[in-house]
């Protein structure tokens, strides 16, 4: 059996998060190829941590998100995509907003599409 870990970006309230660059809470699961997932931690991250600040600093320095397998989120920019999947993290949005229902459609395949990102939502602090 394999086992993938994957990182859904969460609202204080536990819908999907709107933006994967500016999401601070990050649910991450086990994902085996055929059992049940099961939620393995949280990560919460600060302002200056989140995926966004990583990606405009551009030092090319390591991130948590890097030891996940996938990432989900409802929106994001090609620029935070590209530099996740240089480290083999793939990052994926989608418009379902239960974190827990988007990582069964990604199981099946069946992910609905992401919502389109939005350049001044990601330059919003």
């Amino acid at each position: 059996m394999t086992e993938k870990l994957l990182a859904v970006a969460v609202t204080p309230d536990g819908n999907l998060a709107a933006h994967a660059g500016r999401a601070l809470r990050w649910q991450v699961y086990v994902v085996p190829d055929e059992a049940d997932i099961s939620l393995a931690w949280t990560l919460d991250l600060t302002k200056v941590g989140c995926l966004h600040e990583w990606h405009v600093r551009g030092e090319g320095e390591r991130h948590p998100l890097h030891f996940v397998d996938i990432a989900i989120a409802a929106s994001a920019g090609e620029g935070v995509r590209r530099r996740l999947q240089a480290r083999n993290t793939e990052l994926l949005t989608t418009s379902e907003p239960d974190p827990e229902t988007a990582i069964k459609a990604y199981r099946v395949g069946n992910l609905p599409a992401g919502l389109p990102h939005e350049t001044p939502v990601c330059h919003s602090s």
